[in-house]
């Protein structure tokens, strides 16, 4: 039984989160990072989503172009890594270092049964807005 947590970025610029369990997250199995998903599968009817990000069940973020299940990588700025700050001249500015490099522990780009967390943002608007279509789900239940 696989739960999963949608984070789900709108194109006003919010998010909306959505936890669901496994007939339903059973449609993300097997997914990469970048692939569109439908919403009509997980009760938003009219959505289309891009896959964008992610996270297992320790934390690490899913990273593009990694294969495996989890792996060490050596990783410049980027997803998994930010970046030190550093004073770097007088005036006291505080600048990303160029050039830092650092072994980073991430996950693959596949959803798999290791995977909790799923980021995806909106390409195309269905006829309810995300915000109102649990309220709308919960009424149509009780009648």
């Amino acid at each position: 039984m696989v739960d999963l947590k949608l984070v789900i970025g709108t194109k006003e610029g919010k998010t909306v989160q959505k936890e669901i369990k496994s007939p339903e997250a059973d449609v993300f199995h097997g997914k990469h990072l970048g692939e569109t998903v439908s919403g009509d599968a997980f009760g938003l009817a009219g959505y289309e989503f891009l896959l964008t990000g992610g996270s297992d069940k320790c934390g690490f973020p899913m990273r593009k172009g990694i294969q495996d299940h989890r792996k060490r990588v050596m990783i410049g700025a980027g997803v998994g890594f930010s970046g030190k700050k550093r004073f770097l001249n007088k005036k006291k500015n505080n600048r990303k270092q160029k050039g830092l490099l650092k072994r980073r522990t991430v996950c693959g780009e596949r959803i798999t049964s290791l995977i909790r967390q799923v980021n995806m943002k909106v390409t195309k608007v269905g006829p309810v807005s995300l915000i109102e279509a649990p309220v709308a789900a919960k009424e149509a239940k009780k009648e």
